[in-house]
């Protein structure tokens, strides 16, 4: 009798302690580009840590909506997207930046400008200079 009585008081603390409440909470740090080919670059905090994704209309196919999302792990990872599009300003058309999940390629297209192709995990988008150089400037600020 006295370990039921026991078990019935015990029971809530141990019944509440097997679930657990998680604040995670995503800010968009910066809309690249909206509309019918919307990019866009978000924190996503959590509990034990943050990381960072681009999120992308892949342009493969026209007909369907597909959106791609490209996971930086830690601001570590979001400043070598940076890095990668700073080296690829100051580069010559066709240079390539790879990474282990995605690859960027500069594309000076004429009276265009310079224009970058992002690919990553069945994914491709394209953004020109001025968007990119948005992307920087976010970047340099986390």
């Amino acid at each position: 009798m006295k370990n039921l009585l026991l078990l019935i008081l015990f029971s809530p603390l141990v019944m509440k302690a097997q679930f657990k409440i998680v604040n995670s909470g995503t800010l968009n740090i910066l809309d690249v580009r909206q509309g019918t080919w919307p990019i866009s670059l978000q924190r996503i905090t959590k509990q034990s840590d943050t990381c960072y994704v681009l999120q992308f209309r892949t342009q493969e196919y026209n007909n369907s909506v597909i959106i791609k999302t490209l996971k930086f792990k830690d601001v570590k990872q979001l400043k070598y997207f940076q890095e990668g599009l700073s080296a690829l300003k100051s580069g010559n058309n066709g240079d390539v930046a790879e990474f282990k999940d995605y690859t960027i390629k500069r594309v000076d297209v004429y009276k265009e400008g310079i224009s970058y192709i992002l690919t990553c995990d069945g994914g491709l988008t394209n953004f020109q200079q001025p968007e990119a150089d948005r992307m920087i400037a976010a970047i340099s600020k986390q």
